[in-house]
C-alpha cells in the first residue's frame, strides 16, 4: 500500500509531493519532490501507483465544493475546533478563483479510480483520495499550543518555524503508529543558515506534502477510532488525526 501527499499549489505555484510506501510495518519515503503543472503530477502519480495497485491519496486542497458562495462545513468545523489553534482553513466556494482548478484536480483523480473516503475501514487495499489540512494535524499529530507559522512573516522568522516542523516530523513521526522508517528520513531537506525565499518555499511544500502522506497513512491504519471527520462526502469533509494517546505510540 502507497500512501500520496499533495500540497496542491491552488492556482499556479508549485505543488509539493509525497510517496510513502508500507513495508514491513514501516512507511518509507518513497519520492519526496516538487512540480509545478497539473499533467507532472499526475504523470508522476502514475507512476508511482499503476492502475492496478493500491494507494491512498491526500490531497491539500478543497477538492469537493459544493456550495456557491460562503463558507463549506468543514472550513467552518476547522474554525470551530481549531481556531484557537489559529488553526482555520481558507474559505473555500465555487466563485473562488482557485476552485475549478482544485476540484476538477479532484476528479482526475476520480477518473484514475481513487473514490473520495470520508468513511473507511482500516488496512484494507483500495484506491482513495482524501482531502487533509496540515495545520489541524500538527496541533494533535504534535501536540502543539498553536500551529508553527512558517507561511507567513520575515523569511529568519520563517525558516526558524520550518526546521521546528521538521525536527518534529524526525522525532515524533517515527514513534506513532503507523511508524515513519528513520532509515528513510536523510530523504527529508534540512535547511540551511542562509536561505532564499524561494528555496525555502520549496522545502515548505515538501514537508507539507509529507504531512499530507503520513495523515493519509494515519487514516488508513485507525479509520475513525484515532481520526476526526470534519464534513461529509456531500457538504465537503477534511480528515485530521485525533490527539495522540499513548498507545499509539511504538513501543
Amino acid at each position: 500500500m502507497k500512501f500520496i501527499g499533495i500540497d496542491l499549489g491552488w492556482q499556479s505555484g508549485a505543488s509539493g509531493l509525497c510517496c510513502l510506501d508500507w513495508h514491513n510495518n514501516c512507511l518509507e519515503i518513497i519520492d519526496l519532490t516538487t512540480k509545478l503543472e497539473i499533467e507532472s503530477i499526475l504523470t508522476w502519480i502514475d507512476r508511482l501507483v499503476p492502475k492496478t495497485e493500491s494507494a491512498l491519496i491526500a490531497v491539500d486542497a478543497p477538492t469537493l465544493i459544493p456550495n456557491q458562495t460562503g463558507m463549506r462545513l468543514p472550513d467552518k468545523l476547522t474554525h470551530k475546533y481549531f481556531g484557537r489553534y489559529h488553526a482555520g482553513c481558507y474559505p473555500a466556494n465555487l466563485t473562488r478563483p482557485f476552485a475549478q482548478r482544485t476540484v476538477n484536480f479532484g476528479l482526475s483523480l476520480e477518473q484514475r479510480g481513487f473514490v473520495h473516503a470520508p468513511k473507511i475501514k482500516p488496512q484494507q487495499p483500495g484506491r482513495y483520495q482524501i482531502e487533509v489540512f496540515p495545520h489541524p494535524a500538527t496541533i494533535n499529530l504534535f501536540g502543539l499550543e498553536q500551529i508553527l507559522k512558517y507561511k507567513k512573516g520575515r523569511l529568519d522568522n520563517r525558516a526558524t518555524e520550518l526546521s521546528k516542523l521538521n525536527n518534529y516530523i524526525v522525532t515524533i513521526l517515527p514513534i506513532l503508529i503507523p511508524t515513519l522508517s528513520l532509515d528513510s528520513l536523510p530523504t527529508v531537506p534540512t535547511i540551511p543558515p542562509k536561505i532564499t525565499g524561494k528555496e525555502l518555499k520549496t522545502i515548505e511544500d515538501q514537508l507539507d506534502s509529507l504531512l499530507c502522506a503520513y495523515v493519509a497513512a494515519h487514516w488508513w491504519y485507525w479509520g475513525e477510532k484515532r481520526n476526526l471527520v470534519l464534513g461529509d462526502i456531500n457538504r465537503g469533509y477534511i480528515i485530521v488525526p485525533a490527539s495522540q494517546e499513548p498507545e499509539n505510540m511504538a513501543q
